[in-house]
């Protein structure tokens, strides 16, 4: 009992005499080998951000390559093997699902806020302090960010190109921005539905991978496109005027039974029957297909048996019915929006009322690859397709990662229809804006608050070292600028000085700014919250 009155008292005195927090070894120890390795995630990208960012070359395990600046994708497929470092790479995910675009951003800031929490630990002061000073420091921060932005009309479409191509300009890909934009632009402006007017699906824009032509002639088609091949004899059709359309979802080949089994057949009549029963069989469903003036056909993929045999085609094909095969199960819901029908799942159902009229199917060669091309669609959903070509495989998968990186951003715009500049401008200003907050706190709030806003100067410090700039002259005129009220001054990195970042068309979504911020904060915090990692049974 006088040991434990010994130890309050003890501890009594040392809050008297002010002394710092001080933890136990071992939970500082996690604490701070969490927080290094969640520092050496941000270091490995931090060279990738911005225009003038370094691409990293990912080899896999089995000898793929890819090469890419987009954080969320170097994260996703960089070994990660330390907990906390996994934190961050989810984290780079949820603000690609959040906003699409800010992926390096939002790490790079998560690292500066761990090096702050870092300095503020070795201060003593206790980690659920900085925690929750982090929190209403990220708090401030949206509102002044909400305060800077400036509200966007979804019918100005120029302003929205100029905010895709800012997207844009920090890819590999960033020389074809003038074609990708606008192309972002209208295929999300085309999805909006009126009676969901902040909702944007993605899964109604398909994005169609065509290799051996330049990333400059990609399309968006205002219809369907799709990778199947027409199927059957050479003099089966290729072309279809006036089409109707129909989506089957059974096979046109010979039953099997449910249960593996073999048929014996002792002599060849039998074997002549059996043919000639698998002729009629397949020649009544043709004929109930071209019954219901059917001139396009659509089979889903099967597993279990042949979606559709050689006989089947050849008949199709004497009937002048274009086939199209192995429709994956993930594409009958587009395919099915987009030509507005139904899929049919038996013969019984195939009537004329479950087809969809289109005036023009076509397959047309695109690079070394060809597509079936439907125009002209009488009912057709709010979808659309975008031809996405290169001239190789690295090219092509990089512009597809690009373009749904841009549509992702204008995506953001239609959610919360307000605009910010970009260049490092946001940040600095935070920077400053939170310093002067924290002059009307006290105690240890008010230097986390400060050190907080400190952190987020990683980005415009970043974004002029990789263009080659010098970093501390650099900042210190854009802190200038922004102190005497210039809030629209950022770093123009193609000139290489600070200048007016809005008149540059330098501008990006709010949403990606705040998601940004509040995304890393709560990792962060996590991160600070943990002071023993334990190994499960599993």
């Amino acid at each position: 009992m006088a040991a434990v009155k010994s130890f309050a008292q003890a501890a009594g005195n040392g809050k008297a005499n002010g002394m710092a927090y001080k933890d136990k070894q071992k939970p500082t120890d996690i604490r701070f080998s969490n927080i290094q390795a969640g520092k050496s995630v941000a270091d490995a990208i931090r060279t990738s951000l911005g225009p003038r960012g370094m691409d990293k070359m990912i080899q896999a395990g089995r000898g793929s390559v890819t090469i890419t600046n987009d954080g969320a994708t170097i994260l996703k497929q960089m070994k990660v093997l330390h907990p906390a470092a996994q934190m961050l790479v989810e984290l780079s995910q949820a603000q690609d699902v959040q906003a699409g675009d800010g992926t390096t951003s939002v790490v790079v800031v998560a690292g500066a806020l761990l090096e702050a929490a870092a300095k503020l630990l070795t201060r003593g002061l206790h980690p659920m302090v900085i925690s929750e000073a982090f929190q209403h420091a990220a708090e401030v921060s949206v509102n002044i960010l909400k305060n800077m932005s400036q509200a966007v009309d979804l019918k100005d479409r120029a302003s929205l190109i100029k905010i895709a191509k800012t997207s844009l300009n920090s890819k590999v890909v960033s020389q074809y921005s003038d074609v990708l934009a606008p192309i972002a632009v209208d295929a999300v402006l085309k999805v909006i539905d009126p009676a969901a007017p902040t909702v944007v699906d993605l899964k109604d824009i398909k994005l169609v991978q065509t290799l051996g032509s330049t990333v400059d002639e990609s399309e968006l088609v205002d219809g369907l496109v799709l990778t199947q091949r027409a199927q059957g004899p050479p003099d089966a059709p290729r072309r279809v005027e006036k089409a109707k359309v129909a989506l089957i979802q059974f096979c046109l080949s010979p039953p099997k039974t449910d249960m593996e089994n073999n048929v014996i057949v002792s002599d060849y009549t039998q074997m002549d029957r059996i043919l000639r029963e698998e002729r009629a069989y397949l020649l009544n469903i043709v004929k109930q297909i071209k019954k219901a003036n059917c001139n396009v056909l659509l089979i889903q993929k099967s597993i279990l048996r042949d979606a559709v045999t050689d006989m089947a085609l050849h008949y199709l094909a004497k009937m002048k019915i274009m086939v199209l095969r192995d429709i994956e199960r993930e594409e009958i819901e587009f395919v099915s929006k987009s030509l507005g029908l139904r899929p049919i799942a038996s013969l019984d159902h195939f009537v004329p009322e479950a087809l969809a009229s289109v005036d023009m199917v076509e397959q047309i060669d695109s690079g070394t690859t060809k597509l079936v091309k439907f125009s002209g669609i009488a009912k057709k959903g709010r979808t659309v397709s975008v031809v996405v070509k290169g001239s190789n495989k690295l090219v092509l998968e990089e512009a597809e990662r690009s373009l749904h990186d841009a549509l992702c951003v204008i995506r953001c715009l239609v959610r919360e229809r307000h605009l910010i500049v970009g260049g490092g401008a946001p940040e600095i200003e935070l920077s400053i804006r939170l310093a002067e907050y924290s002059r009307t706190l006290v105690g240890a709030q008010a230097v986390c608050v400060r050190m907080f806003g400190e952190a987020l100067e990683v980005i415009p410090n970043t974004l002029a070292e990789n263009a080659g700039l010098n970093s501390i002259e650099t900042v210190t005129e854009l802190r200038n600028r922004h102190a005497a009220g210039d809030i629209q001054s950022g770093i123009n990195v193609k000139r290489g000085t600070v200048s007016n970042i809005y008149e540059e068309n330098v501008v990006q979504p709010l949403l990606v700014t705040t998601s940004c911020i509040q995304l890393a904060s709560e990792t962060v915090r996590s991160i600070l919250k943990i002071d023993d990692i334990v190994n499960g049974r599993g």
